[in-house]
């Protein structure tokens, strides 16, 4: 247990980052499968966008590792142009 006032706060604070940190990733998670499971080409160049966008958000913010979310992108970006 924490012993000064500081690491109590330290924990509170790391507590509520690790949650919204958790959020997102789990955002990103759905949005990267509904791009992936659509059929629609309109529907799916809609979308990259906006999923690419999180994905930079997620490594910026070091949630995810930025060669990570390149990789994806890049997978995104390929699965979209094999869509008819």
């Amino acid at each position: 247990m924490a012993n000064h006032k500081s690491s109590e706060k330290r924990i509170r604070q790391t507590e509520t980052k690790k949650l919204h940190n958790r959020y997102q990733a789990k955002t990103a998670r759905t949005f990267l499968k509904r791009l992936r499971t659509t059929t629609d080409k309109a529907e799916a160049t809609a979308l990259l966008p906006k999923v690419a966008s999180m994905l930079d958000k997620l490594a910026k913010r070091n949630i995810i590792h930025k060669n990570k979310a390149s990789n994806l992108k890049s997978k995104l970006t390929k699965t979209v142009g094999k869509i008819k």
